[in-house]
């Protein structure tokens, strides 16, 4: 049996917790090293703390995880791949395009080396189900998407990383909306027209707080979209309707809970006693195995040298385009953040 994979982490904070907890829950990953400008008192004991991410780099790892904020992803994804390191990084790795196609060319490069992006949404059981169900074909075709995606934290604090444009790149959807559209994409492709509303309703950030957005792919088929900041009862739902009926994944066992737990409801189109409210099969989930399943790919790409499924570049390419596109069909809410950004950086 081949040794454990040596894995170091860049960015000890929330998310460097999570997957640092996953690297130890994996037989196949030992963490050895990792690196933060302010490192947690707690949590990282075992490991060697590293006054930087080369060090992290240098520091006899097979693969690094980067969980340092947007604005540094390319700089690290780019020295460990050239360094000849396997790479696993948070989404969104960057701020802007140019950053996704800098760690592309980083990734052409040495093509050698495994490099997955973080969109452990699709590993979430009741998306694994609904995917199953729309590609059985039992419902027929995919006639259109609704998805809602919101959270209420945010203190207002000016030294919160992801409030601030020049190193977050975008706000609510940029952060987590990003996850349901790409969603949208695993269920039904890309899209070719976009129609949407960007606003800062409540915050006092120079981000948006809160987006509303249709999409329309090549075949006609519509999603819709709202990412909010404001969302005071947090909620994630999916809603997929087919032509002889739907699937709905309601809930998310996220860590806090506070999501609900995941429900996977589906029913037929009934045209009888029951039109308009048609029985429907439920399926209830109350634990999260994304994390676990995401980490699990990437170690057995890097074992057995098969390519990235989930996580590609070309995803998180096309992904990111989409979000620039619902920012860029919106030209108002594109010029008050011109004047925010302006009166910001007087």
């Amino acid at each position: 049996m081949s040794a454990p994979l040596k894995i170091g982490i860049v960015g000890l904070g929330k998310m460097g917790g999570i997957r640092a907890k996953t690297v130890r829950d994996c037989d196949d990953t030992v963490l050895v090293s990792g690196t933060d400008p302010n490192p947690p008192a707690q949590g990282f004991q075992d490991i060697k703390i590293l006054p930087d991410y080369r060090a992290v780099i240098d520091s006899d790892v097979d693969a690094v995880i980067v969980c340092a904020p947007n604005r540094f992803i390319p700089e690290v994804v780019e020295s460990a791949l050239d360094a000849g390191k396997h790479v696993f990084c948070e989404k969104p790795p960057g701020r802007n395009l140019a950053d996704i196609e800098r760690i592309m060319e980083a990734e052409k490069r040495n093509p050698g080396l495994a490099l997955k992006v973080g969109f452990n949404h699709r590993y979430h059981y009741g998306i694994m189900e609904a995917k199953k169900i729309v590609e059985s074909g039992k419902y027929g075709d995919i006639l259109w998407m609704r998805g809602v995606y919101g959270k209420a934290e945010g203190s207002g604090n000016p030294n919160e990383w992801r409030d601030d444009p020049e190193v977050a790149g975008g706000g609510i959807l940029f952060d987590q909306g990003i996850h349901m559209l790409d969603l949208f994409r695993y269920f039904c492709g890309d899209f070719v027209e976009i129609k949407s509303m960007c606003t800062t309703a409540f915050w006092d950030i120079a981000l948006e707080d809160n987006v509303f957005a249709l999409l329309r792919d090549k075949k006609g088929r519509i999603a819709q979209l709202h990412s909010s900041f404001t969302q005071w009862k947090h909620r994630f739902t999916l809603e997929i309707f087919m032509q002889d009926g739907y699937v709905i994944v309601d809930g998310m066992p996220s860590g806090t809970r506070s999501y609900r737990d995941e429900w996977i409801i589906q029913g037929r189109k009934h045209v009888g006693f029951a039109i308009g409210n048609p029985p429907e099969e439920k399926t209830f989930c109350n634990t999260d195995p994304s994390w676990d399943l995401e980490l699990a790919e990437f170690v057995d790409c890097i074992r057995t040298g098969k390519p990235i499924h989930n996580g590609t570049t070309k995803d998180t390419y096309e992904v990111m385009k989409m979000v620039f596109g619902i920012y860029d069909a919106d030209p108002q809410f594109k010029q008050e953040q011109e004047k925010k950004l302006q009166s910001r950086n007087r």
